[in-house]
């Protein structure tokens, strides 16, 4: 069994490190419930740098 998770962009899926190219997919996570969460993480985190740098929309 892994022990490094992905979550495939393609199939919208979360996969083991036997999946899809790199390029496709988000990661490594160290768990399976943080591979499902990538989506969620990844907009927590553009939103936390976006009310820490109000330039970031500027261009």
């Amino acid at each position: 069994m892994s022990d490094r998770w992905w979550f495939c962009l393609t199939h919208m899926a979360v996969e083991p490190d036997e999946g899809c190219p790199n390029k496709d997919r988000m990661g490594p996570y160290e768990t399976r419930e943080a591979a499902a969460n990538a989506l969620k993480t990844a907009a927590e985190r553009n939103e936390s740098w976006r009310a820490q740098d109000k330039a970031w929309d500027d261009d």
